[in-house]
């Protein structure tokens, strides 16, 4: 299984959509819903998806607890980072 964070975005909804079509290996999918993310981008797989969690990605209480409860081999960051004003 994977992790990835801001799966609900353009870049990370793409990525979760191609991964589940092609692998059967689940993925745990944490976004923070933001001006980037929506969980419309995921209606197609969520009954496929570990879970959405609309929680804070930067709570490590939460990263901890999915960390142990899951064990993903492998985490993707996809957030963007927002430009400087």
């Amino acid at each position: 299984m994977i992790l990835v964070t801001a799966g609900a975005g353009f870049i990370g909804a793409n990525f979760v959509l191609d991964w589940l079509a092609l692998h059967d290996e689940p993925i745990v999918n944490l976004d923070v819903l933001t001006y980037a993310g929506n969980l419309e981008n995921l209606t197609s797989i969520m009954t496929r998806a570990i879970c959405s969690s609309k929680a804070a990605s930067r709570t490590m209480n939460l990263i901890e607890e999915l960390l142990r409860s899951h064990g993903p081999r492998t985490i993707l960051n996809l957030a963007a980072v927002p430009a400087a004003t």
